[in-house]
């Protein structure tokens, strides 16, 4: 009985990975961790964020957290920033198949062999399509909603090309590391009917592009 016990506490954990986040207590209580507070707050606010940081500070956590708990409608009891009361359209991108699949999917769903451990919760997984071509490497997934029905996420990368972000309207785009500027006006589009979100996560690599200036307006004054 105690064996079962602790298996099912240990299951509990493993499968609910988003607990383990910007928590109430601990040994990272969610107090130190300000500036990812304030990029979710400001969803509350504007269509359009980019957290812009360096290597290894929770970018991606950021991203991945924020789309769990819209795609699941289960807010914390902190959260400040923008909320859906019925199931999303959301897309999550990365540079190319492979990049999405071992960044942002694995963030979001966990290892491909036990899906499930990653910030969407196993039992929130209705189900999921397998992307052709790609091994190990998740086209779309089903969440449930907490008011009923089932968000949609798609796995996206921008090597697909711009031509492929066309078409549908979505709720929210999560761009994992830097989107050429097309395929991030492109995404812009896509939440526009909707009033939707675009928020991206990502370290300045190619230094002052043209994505990076978009969101910074005054250092393009000093430029010009």
């Amino acid at each position: 009985m105690l064996a079962e016990m602790l298996t099912e506490l240990e299951n509990r954990k493993k499968y609910n990975q988003i607990n383990n986040f910007f928590a109430d207590g601990g040994p990272h209580p969610r107090e130190q961790y300000h500036k990812h507070l304030e990029f979710f707050s400001d969803g509350n606010q504007y269509r359009e964020r980019l957290l812009m940081a360096a290597n290894r500070v929770g970018k991606t956590i950021c991203g991945g957290y924020e789309s769990a708990v819209h795609l699941t409608g289960d807010y914390p009891h902190w959260w400040e920033g923008r909320r859906f009361d019925r199931p999303i359209s959301m897309w999550a991108a990365g540079i190319t198949n492979e990049t999405t699949r071992d960044v942002v999917q694995f963030t979001m769903m966990g290892a491909f062999n036990d899906i499930g451990t990653g910030m969407i919760p196993r039992d929130k997984i209705a189900s999921s399509t397998n992307k052709r071509g790609v091994a190990q490497a998740i086209e779309t997934v089903r969440v449930n909603h907490a008011s009923g029905g089932e968000s949609v996420l798609g796995f996206k990368s921008y090597n697909q090309g711009r031509d492929t972000f066309q078409g549908t309207s979505k709720d929210i785009i999560w761009l994992d590391e830097e989107a050429p500027f097309d395929v991030y006006n492109e995404c812009l589009i896509r939440t526009a009917t909707t009033n939707g979100l675009i928020y991206t996560t990502f370290t300045p690599l190619m230094g002052l592009s043209e994505m990076v200036m978009s969101f910074l307006p005054d250092m393009q004054a000093k430029v010009d």
